[in-house]
């Protein structure tokens, strides 16, 4: 007859670490991440803009300040916070957009909302608003992108 012999195994214990996302998920996770933000800001930041301008409107209209054109047709107090909400979502999009496509997203969305507030006062330049009520006009839009613009350009990353 033969003998056998065992021999005793010995497990060599094992430690399990979680896997590193790779860099290019890593990547897209914090892009992601920065777009919702992005959203999430700028709709808070809108949101407070139209509220500023409309509370500050009402005051310039109780202060005296017409807010209606050459033909007599004014714009009512509710009007500033809708106008206001609509065009400083149209900002939070191209921020967003600039966020997923442009290569430098924060200088380029600056200098275009820079240029963007300055378009929009061309309306109040032009539609025959007297000079009182252009100049509240000129400054409630200031009074908007000084709201909205930080907020968004400081979500916004350096360069990607």
């Amino acid at each position: 007859m033969s003998t056998t012999t065992q021999v005793p195994t010995t497990q060599v214990p094992t430690r399990v670490t979680p896997h590193a996302p790779a860099p290019a998920t890593e990547r897209q996770t914090e892009r992601q991440t920065e777009r919702q933000l992005v959203w999430k800001r700028g709709l808070a930041a809108a949101v407070v803009a139209s509220v500023a301008t409309t509370v500050l409107a009402a005051v310039a209209s109780a202060a005296g300040i017409s807010f209606a054109d050459s033909t007599g047709a004014s714009i009512p107090i509710a009007g500033f916070a809708q106008l206001t909400l609509v065009f400083s979502l149209v900002g939070v999009g191209i921020a967003a957009v600039m966020a997923r496509k442009v290569r430098r997203p924060r200088p380029t969305f600056v200098r275009t909302a820079v240029v963007l507030t300055a378009l929009s006062f061309v309306p109040d330049l032009t539609f025959g608003f007297n000079a009182g009520s252009a100049a509240t006009l000129i400054t409630l839009h200031t009074v908007a992108a000084a709201i909205v613009v930080p907020t968004l350009a400081g979500r916004l990353a350096p360069t990607r």
